[in-house]
């Protein structure tokens, strides 16, 4: 008995995943395979193999010897990776005794002098997976060189528009709150109050105000944190994020942007961009607290940093 998984994977000109099912199912019927199980990732790149629920739950099961051969519309349906058609096809699946076959581009791993298309068509998929990325990449620049929102998700205290979702807007509970916490900390520059990103995290938490993330779950936007579960209610606001509203120049109505790129096409690990390279557009949306009172609180955080600092160095602590 020939027994055979299906891996469907969702692309642009397939339209439905339904069409791939149907096509590997009437190839699998009629070429004598027996179908243990149907694998699908809908909407998820072909370059990992370790961000595809589908994929890695049939990597498992092939290990675990569940059937003998995948079939897949295409070689690149499975991989767009180079190096995954080395680890797997080449390497792994030939050790397990897995047959790979792609129904459209004639891949099959059982087949004499297969390889070199196999190897072609991975560089093939790989190039066009690079020439997207460039011509996506290019694209999101002049969205931000043009003053257009592209980030997923608005700061806290800013909205995506509902007529362009590219413009921000403000919302205003949580904008109140951000102007709390600057006008709240701009207090150290008028008295001798010590207030610390603690002690505002404190009281935020005292008066069960929800944090950004917790924030957005309760009130329904289009945001999802792992941090946050669906049954969490505490209220806990930490120095990191008060530290990160405090610095953010988006609230003076600048928009600031590509502040972070990827490695690389192939990599999911971003790197920080120097900020004289980051595209900032002044006057982009409405402010929600003025520039006098965002620089008044940055030379406050400036101080208190190299007053730190003096006394580290005067107690000698490294």
């Amino acid at each position: 008995m020939n027994r055979a998984a299906l891996y469907c994977r969702l692309s642009k000109e397939d339209k439905s995943i339904a069409n791939q099912k149907l096509l590997l199912t009437e190839y699998a019927m009629s070429n004598g395979f027996v179908i243990v199980k149907i694998y699908e990732d809908n909407d998820y790149s072909g370059l990992y193999d370790n961000r595809r629920p589908g994929f890695e739950k049939m990597i498992c099961d092939a290990r675990l010897g569940l059937f003998d051969t995948i079939i897949a519309k295409s070689q690149s349906r499975f991989t767009r990776n180079m190096e995954h058609v080395e680890k797997y096809l080449h390497n792994e699946f030939v050790h397990l005794g897995i047959r790979f076959i792609g129904v459209i581009d004639n891949i099959d791993t059982q087949a004499l002098g297969n390889k070199k298309l196999r190897q072609i068509n991975g560089l093939i998929n790989e190039w066009y997976c690079e020439d997207l990325s460039e011509n996506i990449r290019a694209v999101f620049r002049q969205k931000m060189l043009d003053g257009q929102f592209i980030a997923p998700f608005a700061p806290y205290g800013y909205k995506k528009s509902d007529k362009d979702h590219h413009k921000l807007i403000i919302d205003e509970p949580a904008a109140n709150i951000v102007r709390y916490i600057f006008n709240m900390y701009s207090r150290n520059l008028y008295n001798s109050s010590k207030i610390s990103f603690m002690l505002i995290c404190n009281d935020l938490n005292d008066k069960k105000i929800p944090p950004p993330a917790l924030y957005k779950r309760l009130n329904n936007f289009k945001y999802s944190n792992p941090a946050i579960q669906s049954n969490t209610h505490r209220y806990n606001w930490c120095p990191s994020t008060i530290r990160r509203i405090l610095t953010n120049e988006t609230y003076t109505g600048s928009l600031i942007q590509g502040v972070y790129k990827k490695e690389s096409y192939k990599s999911t690990k971003c790197v920080a961009i120097p900020k004289d390279k980051w595209i900032i557009i002044k006057n982009c949306h409405e402010p929600i607290i003025d520039s006098n009172l965002f620089n008044t609180v940055q030379t406050i955080m400036h101080s208190k940093n190299k007053h730190s600092q003096n006394r580290n160095i005067k107690n000698n602590v490294p």
